[in-house]
């Protein structure tokens, strides 16, 4: 019990922490659904302020534990709720996955079921930069298709968000049967555009922090849209460390955007040693449900050069020969005859 408070206190430090970082940068708020499927790497970007949504699907899994002579089948179903609330960088995130394994083990004639959550977990993210909030660097070049188009140093520079969250391990887990009812999680993610249709994601990740078994991960996956841009394709690598366990995995798959609220995908992938030899598939979609609204800000409050080009310092004088802008100087003498005339 003192060791699920010292974790709970943890945690709670951590996700204050978190929150009350200064305000760097805002959330960017998409038409289209913007989800973590079909690998396992989380994005940057929260889906926006008023957003709901859901990323689900079905797994399967084949396992060979060569050394220890056993055999085992997984499957399962994947449920992740996303909801943006107070800012458009902020969004809570519940992960769950619940299987059911079947394992044989062969020099002993025997098997053995486990069913429960290998994955349950809540946590918060939080968009601490964003690259393209800055109205210079999204501005295109009118003159030049490849200047839009072809690779900079600067793209490398990645949007970054922190994540502060809570693995759960309720009743008789028998994945985890050592573990404290709650443990803290953390997570440094970025996300770099590589070009107008290549994604680079990266993910650094603390988790079960303070129990017997913590464990350390990292993804990095790379996401490709087609020229019709309803389709992506992604290729992931994900690598796991702990005295638990321990294991580099492989996953590529595809995504079709059905609408700009609903995606469906398919994914598989592999491991690359034999204790265990693991071979995995899952099917699932996205779907949100878009309740945002944008927020009004006074003219006031407004940035000069993000609505909009830059105002001459003189364009509204008098005396200045420039016209109204939109207004050609021919058509501004009309109005003006038009004018006098009605004054006359």
């Amino acid at each position: 019990m003192d060791a699920c408070l010292k974790s709970c206190r943890t945690l709670y430090l951590f996700i204050f922490s978190c929150i009350s970082v200064p305000l760097l940068s805002s959330g960017q708020y998409t038409e289209v659904i913007n989800s973590n499927r079909p690998g396992l790497s989380v994005s940057a970007y929260a889906v926006g302020k008023g957003i709901v949504q859901m990323e689900a699907g079905f797994l399967y899994e084949q396992r060979e534990h060569t050394p220890l002579n056993q055999e085992s089948t997984i499957m399962g179903g994947d449920l992740v709720l996303r909801y943006g609330f107070l800012k458009e960088m902020l969004e809570v995130i519940y992960e769950g996955t619940y299987v059911s394994q079947d394992i044989t083990f062969n020099s002993f004639d025997l098997n053995e079921s486990r069913t429960d959550f290998s994955r349950n977990r809540l946590g918060f993210k939080y968009l601490l930069y964003d690259p393209f909030k800055n109205p210079e660097r999204t501005k295109p070049n009118l003159y030049s298709w490849r200047a839009n188009n072809k690779f900079q140093l600067r793209d490398l520079v990645p949007a970054i968000s922190v994540y502060a969250g809570a693995t759960f391990v309720l009743g008789d887990n028998p994945f985890y049967p050592e573990d404290p009812i709650v443990a803290p999680r953390a997570m440094i993610a970025t996300q770099s555009h590589l070009g107008p249709r290549l994604v680079l994601i990266s993910n650094l990740i603390y988790d079960r922090i303070g129990t017997d078994f913590p464990e350390m991960q990292y993804l990095v996956s790379v996401s490709h849209a087609f020229k019709n841009p309803k389709w992506s394709v992604f290729v992931e690598n994900q690598g796991i460390k702990s005295d638990r366990y321990a294991d580099i995995l492989l996953r590529t798959g595809i995504a079709h955007l059905f609408s700009k609220s609903f995606q469906a995908d398919i994914n598989v992938g592999a491991s690359f040693k034999d204790s265990p030899r693991r071979i995995f598939g899952a099917l699932g979609f996205s779907y949100r449900l878009d309740f945002h609204q944008d927020e009004v800000i006074s003219i006031d409050d407004q940035k000069a050069g993000e609505n909009g080009d830059f105002i001459k310092k003189n364009a509204f004088k008098d005396d200045s020969e420039n016209t109204l802008p939109g207004i050609s100087k021919k058509k501004m003498r009309k109005l003006e005859r038009k004018a006098k005339r009605k004054k006359n």
